[in-house]
């Protein structure tokens, strides 16, 4: 191993079609760390303490999706409070044989919104409510909003992600998600469904002259987005939320602020087009 050579690699399952390799190796190509490497490797919660106590001094770091998240905070020998309050890290950094955990979610959709000039809604109505639900709620309270609506299917589940927006000062009112649309307007709506489940939602947010984030980026738009966005509506997609959220995780994993976010977001959008 020379003094240069050094791995990385996003963690999850299924991982195969993650766009995260795509962002951190354009990054180091950028920032001339040639001899940097970054794989997808798949890994369940079973595998990960096995996957980490496996790992040699050349690893710099690891960055975490889902189902993973909640299990590393029990795996890291220190974690950042807000991984904590969020009840999740999607960053591991190795250094000096010590695993740090952090999370940069808050910080990817906190920058894509701002970037589109969503800087402080007064309303917000979340649709969903797991993992990525939590990130948004506290996302929204470091925006500056003081209250949100989350819809969920089972809002027993969404339990969880409601307390992590208290944590942050927000007040967070858990509804079901059949009853969302009775809860427009709204300054600012966020889809954190999967696939087409939030399609339903289309005409009654676009005609309610909300903006919208919505998590999914591929495939892209979607039909709650397309309908916002002929409605006049500001769009913000998932993957702005990915590519700053992979800015940070090059960050923190190579100890450098000279991360080139244009060079990453070409690529990315480059490979969005290639895989459409």
């Amino acid at each position: 191993m020379t003094e240069e050579t050094r791995r990385a690699a996003v963690l999850g399952s299924p991982i195969a079609h993650s766009l995260s390799p795509v962002l951190h190796r354009a990054a180091y190509a950028a920032m001339g760390l040639d001899a940097w490497t970054y794989d997808a490797v798949e890994c369940g919660e079973d595998g990960l303490a096995g996957l980490l106590d496996g790992l040699g001094p050349e690893w710099a770091g690891l960055s975490l999706t889902m189902p993973l998240k909640r299990v590393a905070l029990g795996l890291v020998d220190t974690v950042s409070d807000l991984a904590v309050k969020v009840g999740g890290a999607n960053t591991i950094v190795l250094r000096d044989g010590r695993r740090h955990g952090d999370n940069t979610d808050v910080h990817g959709i906190v920058t894509a919104l701002t970037e589109a000039g969503v800087k402080a809604p007064a309303s917000a109505l979340v649709l969903g409510g797991g993992a990525t639900a939590a990130s948004a709620l506290a996302a929204l309270a470091a925006l500056g909003t003081d209250e949100a609506v989350l819809a969920a299917r089972t809002p027993a589940r969404a339990a969880e992600a409601a307390q992590v927006g208290e944590r942050f000062g927000l007040a967070v009112r858990v509804v079901p998600l059949d009853t969302a649309t009775a809860h427009l307007p709204a300054e600012l709506v966020v889809s954190t469904l999967p696939g087409r489940a939030a399609d339903p939602f289309a005409e009654p947010v676009a005609a309610s002259g909300a903006a919208l984030f919505d998590v999914v980026y591929a495939p892209w738009p979607t039909a709650l987005a397309e309908a916002v966005g002929r409605a006049g509506g500001t769009v913000v997609g998932g993957f702005p939320m990915l590519l700053h959220q992979a800015v940070r995780q090059v960050a923190l994993m190579t100890g450098r602020d000279d991360v080139p976010v244009d060079a990453m977001r070409a690529a990315g959008e480059a490979e969005l087009t290639r895989r459409a």
